[in-house]
């Protein structure tokens, strides 16, 4: 019944934090005092809950227990199957305050904030440049070690990003996932087509 009135008897001594449950409450003290009474039997990590040590093992084993209706792709959590439905529904939750676009996941809202801010908290230790997203400036220091870790299975040729070795398939593929709105050209990037809308807008 408390979930139809609202009523939150547990009360954390604390932070005031209230909670429906005094199960809740319990582990949330834990928050407070460091316990963590569930531990990994592979590598030892410790948790608040049982339902988190449950959560943390399907990472060593693998289990994907949550399946969507529609694609049939399986989650090991919930939340992730439900911000995945996001891509079926269309569903955006998460607008910025400034220039109003929406997001369906809130780490892409708090990412895109940053090229309001201009925010670049990511820095790197070799050259000092500085980036707004952590894994740009992972994608960056590849330029320093050399690595190309993502490899064509075609051709051999090794890219700094997943993202420049998909762009590099379209080369033995043929595809051409973008298409030109006014005269329905087709480009294999993104960048192609850019350069080509410029012929219509003069």
């Amino acid at each position: 019944m408390r979930t139809h009135t609202g009523e939150k008897p547990f009360t954390c001594s604390v932070c005031q934090s209230s909670f429906t449950h005094s199960e809740s409450l319990k582990i949330h003290i834990r928050s407070h005092t460091g316990e963590k009474p569930f531990t990994c039997s592979v590598c030892q990590r410790g948790y608040l809950s049982l339902s988190h040590l449950k959560r943390h093992m399907r990472t060593h084993t693998g289990e994907k227990p949550y399946s969507c209706s529609i694609c049939q792709r399986h989650f090991s959590r919930q939340s992730h199957l439900k911000t995945h439905m996001r891509t079926h529904s269309g569903e955006k939750p998460y607008t910025c305050s400034i220039c109003q676009r929406s997001f369906s996941r809130q780490s892409h809202l708090k990412r895109h904030v940053k090229t309001h801010t201009g925010e670049k908290p990511f820095t790197c230790s070799v050259c000092q440049s500085s980036f707004t997203h952590s894994e740009s400036l992972k994608m960056h220091i590849r330029n320093h070690t050399g690595e190309k870790p993502f490899t064509c299975s075609v051709c051999q040729r090794s890219y700094l990003s997943l993202s420049h070795l998909k762009r590099h398939m379209r080369t033995h593929t043929g595809e051409k996932p973008y298409t030109c709105s006014v005269c329905q050209r087709n480009f294999s990037c993104q960048s192609h087509l850019k350069t080509h809308m410029k012929i219509h807008t003069g």
